[in-house]
């Protein structure tokens, strides 16, 4: 799937999932769990033990769906991004600005999504090639810093994590985010092993963007 590709079917799907795992086994069955959903963006974090594994594990498995993509997330510098993307990442998200992933990420037509948190931010990510920004921890701020970022920067694509769930989801939406990320609100039933609950969820956050984008 080309870069465009990737980029289109995250936005399509509006929902990309943030995987923190214990190990091995929890992630694998948290993404799947995701997959089911019909969660488009499968985002798998360098928190999580062996997770190049993982990567690459899920890639060979799911080798040429286009119902999803597989990504990685907490990505620091250029050296973990390529690892990755050597490894089957399709896209490479990051919780703050680093030009040198973003440079590497663009050489490789992978799309890439860095942190911000400012106008300043989301301007410099801009600038240097960024596919979509993630506005993180989107606690901080709630759905008005779209709105808020929108207003001089109306061509940005925003995607904010941390914060989100089923229950301001739609706000998110309806303030202009192209799409959400969303962890623990959508993965957390993973601590008691209840891994249908977590298609459950993905189902609600899916219907909830798609009834958002609808009004």
């Amino acid at each position: 799937m080309v870069k465009e590709q990737v980029i289109s079917k995250l936005k399509a799907c509006g929902l990309v999932a943030v995987v923190r795992a214990k190990n091995t086994d929890d992630a694998l069955k948290i993404a799947d769990a995701c997959i089911k959903g019909g969660v488009a963006g499968i985002e798998l974090t360098y928190t999580v033990p062996g997770v190049t594994e993982i990567i690459q594990r899920l890639s060979e498995e799911y080798k040429g769906s286009e119902d999803f993509i597989i990504g990685a997330g907490t990505v620091l510098d250029p050296e973990t991004a390529r690892t990755a993307i050597l490894a089957g990442a399709q896209y490479i998200v990051g919780p703050a600005f680093d030009l040198d992933t973003i440079r590497l990420c663009n050489r490789y037509r992978v799309p890439v999504m860095p942190g911000a948190m400012s106008i300043r931010e989301v301007i410099m990510g801009m600038e240097a090639g960024a596919d979509i920004i993630k506005i993180f921890p989107g606690e901080l701020f709630g759905p008005q810093i779209i709105k808020s970022i929108h207003g001089p920067l109306p061509h940005a694509y925003l995607m904010p994590t941390g914060g989100v769930s089923l229950d301001n989801v739609g706000e998110w939406i309806k303030a202009g985010a192209v799409a959400v990320g969303a962890g623990s609100s959508l993965t957390g039933a993973a601590k008691d092993g209840n891994y249908a609950k977590i298609t459950e969820t993905a189902k609600l956050f899916i219907e909830k963007i798609n009834i958002a984008r609808s009004k």
